[in-house]
């Protein structure tokens, strides 16, 4: 009997927080992955050089896609700081073996805010690769088709965007092979996503729910513990866990005297 319970017990715990994430995903803002799908290569943005692109003349190798706004006070930095710092780990070639390209979702955001962005980071990261490192600018409309086309979803709030943080791997042929989460990323996650890029391999993501019991700490600089989330998250498995004791709990029988 207790065996059973517990194994009750760690199923409704799953589905509980499954559930929840769910619910989380599936909001205005997060991620819906396309993973097979080929990105809209034609469409048009204006790079750090003041020069108007397209996708499809940039992407000619594997492409690890990022993006950011430029004034963001939370994740966008530290999403590039971590990218810059995985570029510095691995062994493969910036600029030769795979590129980045990080795009702004604020149509507000310039061509000179991407060029000063991409001095700060590429001057860091880059091992001198810049040219490897491509931040671009673009208007609203392109920007609501190239986020919907990965899944990409945010939320303008007043100048700011709620959003989440993830980088993307796109094939050589635009296709969407791979999603990192976080703001940090293991070397061989990373490297593996370019080659599974360079073959036209998609592969799904084993780590969707890495950020769900964390928030970003504006005044530390740091991810801390979302305290609401998970306090929400004990109390509904408490509950599940209290519900399923009493339906399985014999009743006592009455002594007749």
């Amino acid at each position: 009997m207790k065996r059973k319970l517990m194994l009750i017990i760690a199923i409704m715990f799953v589905i509980t927080i499954r559930s929840h994430a769910q619910i989380d995903q599936s909001g205005d803002v997060g991620i819906t992955e396309h993973l097979g799908d080929k990105i809209p290569l034609d469409l048009k943005f204006v790079n750090d050089k003041f020069d108007t692109v397209t996708l499809r003349k940039l992407i000619t190798k594997p492409t690890i896609l990022s993006f950011v706004y430029f004034d963001c006070p939370g994740l966008c930095s530290p999403l590039l700081e971590g990218l810059g710092s995985v570029i510095q780990k691995t062994d493969l070639e910036l600029g030769k073996d795979y590129q980045v390209i990080t795009i702004s979702f604020n149509f507000r955001d310039t061509p000179q805010k991407a060029k000063e962005k991409k001095e700060r980071f590429t001057q860091r990261y880059s091992k001198g690769k810049s040219d490897g490192w491509i931040f671009l600018t673009t208007d609203s409309l392109t920007i609501t088709k190239i986020t919907g086309a990965v899944g990409f979803k945010t939320k303008a709030v007043g100048l700011d965007f709620v959003h989440p943080s993830a980088i993307m791997a796109i094939s050589p042929q635009g296709m969407v092979t791979r999603y990192l989460y976080g703001i940090s990323f293991l070397p061989i996650d990373f490297k593996m996503a370019i080659i599974e890029a360079n073959k036209e391999q998609p592969r799904p993501t084993i780590q969707k729910i890495l950020m769900f019991c964390y928030s970003y700490d504006q005044d530390n600089k740091r991810f801390a513990l979302d305290i609401t989330k998970v306090a929400g998250t004990l109390i509904i498995f408490f509950i599940v866990v209290f519900v399923v004791i009493f339906l399985i709990k014999p009743k006592r029988k009455t002594k007749i005297k």
